[in-house]
């Protein structure tokens, strides 16, 4: 009756094994395969209230705006994300899709002066993070699906969102693999 014993528990133990060697995966895989989520809020009244909330955005320099409570963009609408160094900082491009041009241009034109609130969550590590990470004004439609922003974030912050957001896309280059560049900036 021991000896079954053991033969079983070998078995249990050998496939326990397996399937824990199976599982694993280096940090850099399971950064390569996250997901971040995307949400774009109009800024709006705050009544009625059933369709408005108050948000906090920035951690540095916290700004209070009342924002309508279903985003008008997500990832969904996404093509493709770029992180943009800079002399000193860094900004975060985004480039929207057919539908995702056409409902930025609606919104932007028909919201001037007033801000876009941008919420991302996204993982660092074993962190997760869902936060508030920008609110640029409106001082102009945005015609060519193209939205640029400083992000309330540090760089690995702003990088494991570009890559998470890219990942939804589904976006690559042409070799399969993703550089973080889709486009030269636009010329203004």
């Amino acid at each position: 009756m021991v000896s079954r014993w053991s033969h079983f528990n070998l078995k249990v133990l050998l496939a326990v094994g397996l399937v824990a060697l199976a599982g694993c995966q280096s940090a850099e895989k399971r950064a390569e395969k996250a997901a971040a989520l995307l949400r774009i809020h109009i800024e709006t009244n705050p009544y009625p209230p059933a369709q408005s909330q108050t948000v906090q955005v920035l951690r540095t320099a916290p700004m209070t705006i009342h924002v309508e409570k279903q985003p008008f963009l997500n990832e969904s609408q996404l093509l493709a994300a770029q992180l943009i160094d800079l002399d000193d900082s860094f900004l975060i491009m985004l480039k929207f899709n057919q539908q995702g041009q056409w409902l930025l241009e609606q919104y932007t034109a028909s919201n001037l002066r007033r801000r876009m609130a941008i919420r991302s969550q996204f993982r660092v590590g074993t962190n997760v993070f869902d936060r508030w990470i920008a609110a640029p004004q409106i001082t102009k439609p945005i015609r060519d699906g193209i939205l640029s922003f400083t992000p309330d974030a540090d760089r690995t912050e702003a990088r494991a969102m570009v890559q998470g957001w890219n990942n939804v896309a589904g976006f690559k280059d042409e070799d399969g693999t993703f550089s973080g560049k889709f486009s030269p900036l636009p010329e203004e």
